[in-house]
């Protein structure tokens, strides 16, 4: 099996990560995955700065043009050379899956490809696929770090500093971080900052310096939006932008969800179904929590409400592009407006 796991990745990238051509990254902590796909990508060698060398897409992308990640594996750069596609908001789509399953058996002499995608369950297409690779295609879990992780990140961070810590600001420190790997690096990285010029970190300096990074969720905004939470959605913008991490990934995040929201109502309505119904086949790979908020919009939402706020996150995906210095403002708009209709509907 072509798995790599976490206390293996830091060997996998120092000695055997140019052996593979596919890169399937995925798992609950986003941060992580995007952390861990920016290495490997950097050990390919590839400037990322070159348009001609680097592509990058979204799964959206992927769907207007199912054959796209195909024809930029397989042709030549304007220049020559090696190229990077690198792909990002993955989960299970078709269209993504027969793509990758036929360049697992193509021959990709000069193309190296990275897949970001969310929590993918064991069995799934996409999983399965890169983990009978073996050869060329490799699958590497990100998972929420745990109490050793965490601890090897704070000792990285703060030696690069030269700052010490003492156990019982650690203990605090830990309790404080781990939900996201992005999100805990900056918080360290706040702390060492606070205590520049000193040479040993107390308890007290955490606790006056620290947010509680260890929930921050993009599951939980989006949670929020479906249910009409204004201020649910608003503390968990809150924290997600204090950590640092990127607004437009609630925004890709929430446009997925609509999807899903399409494909489980078009099934409902053709085959006249509850939502429960439809929970237990189409919503069986949810967390257990997640689904009644998504059986509760199922009933909520009828079909034309979904297709068109589809379509309209589907064109702030789309601003933000063109726009970019204004994309968190386009999709916190985008995105408050979302959990404003919610709440309006029964």
């Amino acid at each position: 099996m072509a798995e790599i796991k976490s206390h293996e990745f830091e060997g996998f990238l120092q000695k055997t990560v140019r052996l593979y051509r596919i890169y399937l990254i995925y798992g609950p902590d986003r941060g992580l995955v995007s952390e861990r796909a920016g290495m490997i990508a950097g050990k390919t060698g590839i400037d990322q700065n070159d348009p001609f060398s680097l592509t990058k897409l979204d799964v959206s992308d992927l769907q207007k043009d199912p054959g796209r990640l195909v024809d930029e594996a397989q042709s030549i750069g304007l220049f020559g050379g090696e190229k990077l596609i690198w792909v990002r908001g993955a989960s299970n789509e078709k269209y993504l899956l027969d793509a990758v399953t036929f360049l697992i058996g193509a021959a990709l002499d000069a193309a190296s490809i990275i897949v970001e995608a969310g929590d993918l369950k064991k069995g799934s297409g996409l999983r399965k696929a890169v983990e009978a690779a073996r050869n060329t295609a490799v699958a590497i879990p990100c998972y929420a770090d745990d109490g050793r992780a965490l601890n090897t990140l704070i000792d990285s961070e703060l030696s690069a500093e030269g700052l010490g810590i003492t156990p019982a600001a650690r203990q605090a420190l830990v309790a404080l971080i781990g939900g996201d790997r992005i999100a805990s690096r900056n918080e360290i990285r706040k702390l060492a900052l606070y205590c520049r010029g000193m040479t040993t970190i107390e308890d007290h300096h955490v606790t006056e310096i620290i947010g509680d990074a260890s929930a921050i969720s993009v599951d939980d905004a989006v949670d929020a939006i479906l249910s009409g939470n204004s201020n649910a959605f608003l503390h968990a913008m809150q924290k997600i932008t204090s950590s640092k991490t990127s607004v437009f990934l609630v925004l890709q995040a929430c446009l997925r969800q609509f999807q899903l929201l399409d494909t489980m109502r078009a099934e409902m309505d053709e085959k006249r179904t509850a939502p429960a119904q439809i929970m237990q086949t189409l919503g069986r790979n949810l967390h257990f929590r997640r689904k009644p908020i998504i059986e509760q919009a199922l009933k909520s939402w009828s079909a034309d409400a979904i297709s068109r706020e589809t379509k309209r996150l589907q064109s702030a995906v789309l601003q933000t592009r063109q726009r970019q210095i204004l994309e968190d403002s386009i999709a916190m708009q985008t995105l408050l407006s979302t959990t404003l209709q919610s709440g309006r509907r029964p």
